[in-house]
């Protein structure tokens, strides 16, 4: 498989766009963290990647912001923060120093991707 970076010089108008779908795809992971520490820690039961992407429709009807934010960015996300679980626990399997998948903020979170 082959990725692609390209070099974006957007308008003022999309420059505000671009990093707003930042700050909305970094809360999404931050919340999707939140909920998975949530479940396991107070229900000792772990939350699917797939639930959390069958959750996306109701977090667009609870907050329209997100509406402008494409559906597959979205899933992105929660296939970026599964991944980040996978690795973990495949560490802790191996022995390795495992570090537990960590909220984001601002600076740790520059990128977003499409399918």
């Amino acid at each position: 498989m082959r990725a692609f970076r390209y070099r974006l010089y957007p308008t003022k108008a999309q420059e505000a766009a671009l990093l707003d779908t930042l700050r909305l795809t970094r809360e999404l992971y931050n919340a999707a963290l939140q909920e998975r520490r949530d479940a396991h820690r107070k229900v000792g039961k772990s939350v699917s990647v797939y639930e959390q992407m069958r959750s996306l429709p109701e977090v667009k009807a609870v907050r329209p912001e997100f509406k402008t934010v494409h559906a597959h960015v979205l899933q992105g996300v929660v296939t970026q923060l599964d991944r980040a679980f996978r690795g973990f626990f495949r560490r802790v399997k191996q022995g390795v120093t495992a570090g537990y998948p960590r909220f984001k903020g601002a600076d740790r979170w520059d990128s977003f991707a499409f399918k």
